[in-house]
Order: C-alpha cells, then sequence, then structure tokens
C-alpha cells in the first residue's frame, strides 16, 4: 500500500520519472502506440513486453494508478466496463454455476447475465441486496459469486458490503462490487471484505465523457492470474490511448467528486423542496434509508441522484426536452451535467414487469451532477419544471 494519499497517487502512481541512461524522465507517461517489441533475446521479452494486447507500457501505468487508489495489489483494464464484466465471467464461472445478484443493476449487466451467460448454462438469482439476509437466502450449492453494485443503478440503494463479505466468505463465494458510482475517492470496497472491485471506467474515472473503458481491480493472485489470461486470451483490453486518456482524467478525481457530490447534494435538497418532484433518491440525503450505512462506509454520497416527477411519463419527457445545461444523454460521471430517463435509455433493456417490481417507473429520472455553478444547474431544472 502506498504511504502517499488519493490525490498524490491520483497523480503519481505508475507515471514516476524513469531516470534509468537512454531514459527521457517523462513526468507524463507517453502514449506507446507501438502493437509489437522487439527483442534482443529469443526467449526474453524486453522489460517483460512482447505484444501489445498481452502488456503495453501505457496501459499498464494506469492500471498501477488505479490499484494504489483502491488498495489492490493487482489493476486490469479493459475497452468497456462491460468487457471487463463479461472477462470477469468468463474467468470465474462455468455451465451450471449460479450467481446471485442484485435486483437494481446497470441494464447492460442484468443484460449480460440474461441474454448472453443464460445461454451458457449460467444462472443469476436477483434479490435486493440492501437486505444482507435476503443474500444468504439466496444461495444455493453451486452459487460461486455475489454481485452488487452500492449505490445501485438507478435506484441508488446502499448494501452493507462488510456484512455481505462475511456472508460470502461464510459460504465459500467470492464478492464482486461494482464500484462505479462512488469511485475509489469515496469507497474501497475490497477494505470492506470484498474479493473483487469492478468500474466503467468511462464515468467518474475518465470524468470527461471522452473515453470508453473497464478496469477490475483486487489483491488475490490466483484470481488476476486467472482473469489476466482471459483478457489476454479473448483481447478485451484498453487501448493506449484510451489508456493516455484516462491516466489524464484520473488526476483529478478527487476535486472533481467533491464539486459533484456537493452539486448533486444542493440539487437533491432542492427537488426535496419542489411540489412538481417526487421521491427523491440520494444517500446523502437523511430521508435515504441507508443514509447512516452510507456514511459509515463510505467518505462521501457520489453525484448521482434519482427523483420521480410528480405527474405522468409525458409530463418527464416534457420536463427532460426542455433543459438547456444538462445534456439529455446515458452515461454518467462526466464534468458536465446528464439527466435521462432509465425506463426509456439505460435501463430500457430490462422488461416492463421486472421494472416495475425493482421500483423503476417510468417517470424515474436519473441525474448525474456535473461540476458546472449550481446556480445555473438549479435555474435549468426550475424553468423546465416550470413546462410541466
Amino acid at each position: 500500500m502506498s504511504k502517499y494519499g488519493f490525490s498524490t497517487n491520483s497523480i503519481h502512481a505508475g507515471e514516476e520519472p524513469d531516470f534509468r541512461e537512454g531514459a527521457t524522465g517523462d513526468v507524463v507517461a507517453p502514449v506507446h502506440l507501438s502493437t509489437t517489441f522487439a527483442r534482443k533475446q529469443v526467449d526474453i521479452p524486453t522489460a517483460g513486453y512482447e505484444y501489445t494486447r498481452s502488456l503495453n507500457p501505457t496501459r499498464k501505468a494506469l492500471e498501477t494508478k488505479l490499484a494504489s487508489l483502491e488498495n489492490a495489489r493487482y489493476g486490469l483494464t479493459f475497452s468497456s466496463g462491460l468487457a471487463a464484466e463479461t472477462t470477469v465471467l468468463l474467468a470465474l464461472v462455468k455451465s451450471g454455476d449460479h450467481i446471485v445478484a442484485f435486483d437494481d443493476l446497470y441494464g447492460g449487466t442484468k443484460r449480460l447475465f440474461n441474454h448472453i451467460f443464460n445461454e451458457y448454462g449460467i444462472d443469476v438469482s436477483y434479490v435486493d441486496a440492501s437486505d444482507a439476509a435476503s443474500v444468504e437466502a439466496a444461495i444455493q450449492p453451486n452459487t460461486r459469486l455475489v454481485w452488487i453494485e452500492s449505490p445501485s443503478n438507478p435506484l441508488l440503494k446502499v448494501c452493507d458490503i462488510r456484512a455481505i463479505a462475511g456472508i460470502t466468505h461464510q459460504h465459500g463465494l467470492l464478492l464482486l462490487v461494482d464500484n462505479t458510482f462512488l469511485s475509489p475517492f469515496f469507497q474501497k470496497p475490497l477494505d470492506l471484505g470484498a474479493d473483487l472491485v469492478v468500474h466503467s471506467s468511462t464515468k467518474y474515472i475518465g470524468g470527461h465523457s471522452d473515453v470508453l473503458g473497464g478496469a477490475v481491480l483486487l489483491a488475490d493472485t490466483a484470481l488476476y492470474e486467472q482473469i489476466r489470461h482471459r483478457q489476454n486470451a479473448v483481447g478485451a483490453v484498453l487501448s493506449p490511448l484510451d489508456s493516455y486518456l484516462t491516466l489524464r482524467g484520473v488526476k483529478t478525481l478527487a476535486l472533481r467528486m467533491e464539486r459533484h457530490q456537493q452539486n448533486a447534494l444542493s440539487i437533491a435538497r432542492y427537488l426535496e423542496r419542489h411540489p412538481k418532484a417526487n421521491r427523491v433518491i440520494y444517500p446523502g440525503l437523511a430521508s435515504h434509508p441507508q443514509h447512516e450505512l452510507s456514511k459509515a462506509q463510505s467518505s462521501g454520497f457520489g453525484g448521482v441522484l434519482s427523483f420521480e416527477i410528480k405527474g405522468s411519463v409525458v409530463d418527464a419527457k416534457k420536463f427532460l426536452e426542455s433543459l438547456h445545461i444538462f445534456a439529455l444523454a446515458e452515461s454518467l460521471g462526466g464534468v458536465e451535467s446528464l439527466i435521462e430517463l432509465p425506463a426509456a435509455m439505460t435501463h430500457s433493456s430490462v422488461d416492463p414487469e421486472t421494472r416495475r417490481k425493482t421500483g423503476i417507473t417510468d417517470t424515474l429520472i436519473r441525474v448525474s451532477a456535473g461540476v458546472e455553478d449550481i446556480e445555473d444547474l438549479i435555474e435549468d431544472i426550475e424553468q423546465a419544471l416550470k413546462q410541466i
């Protein structure tokens, strides 16, 4: 574990200047675009590099940096968050295995479970993992993995990660936590007992809505080798240029997360008082059912909130289409504020009945608070609410 603080590591880890003879002392890790690496001896790759799919210097710098931020021993980066998830599943489960998963997950993750891996004999049981007892009740003899988000997407439910880790380890299972919403700045699931952490680095880690990527962080050597072997075999790696862009983005992660949270809390408090808003969901609000748990296991609440419009789906669409600063777009975690209707956008691949049971109504709106001036964001919401 590094002796330095989070912001210092976010800037320097993995990018220490090289002062060896012939090196140039780069302060910023350069983009290594070469697809192959020459060697002097047949059986000794130069500095361990042979082919960029297997290992690339720019990607390695990013993996080192992310591991330091997540208090992990190992980091792997992928071409997308779903590529990271797919590779993990290829490494850890096989036909006939069972997964216990949160019922409130990113729609793409559920699509992966329900429409891809189900065809290979992988069974998934969905439970409300904000109740740790429901996780244990769903465990079967063939369960291999428990998969949660905390906070979840888009209902921002919070799991007791330490309690669930205790359950999974008692049963000899692995616990995976998707930490995309809080980032390692606000939460470190490995410190709470999780075995693996996944990120869509497209979101807060990259931070600028301009680079797709995913990451897996972990401490166990055997698991790391399993996942790394699958990654190399299937080729789901992050490109050198995308690695560089993500390295650049992550350097300001601490600064951005603080502002994201500040703006999200202000918006949530404003909406709680507004007569046209209902069911405002944000872990930083005292009204959130897991507010105290969130404070206990995380150092912050993140930049995402959800709420319902009082009215119909027509009213919700009218509100969204009347905004000027908020971009009506999928994704989250960028410096610009984004807003969307999960039932019609990010979670449209989830069938309506499952959405209804989970609590994703047709008027639920998800907000990713950016880092703009809060007065402008509030004013934009206010004028759009007046249109309904």
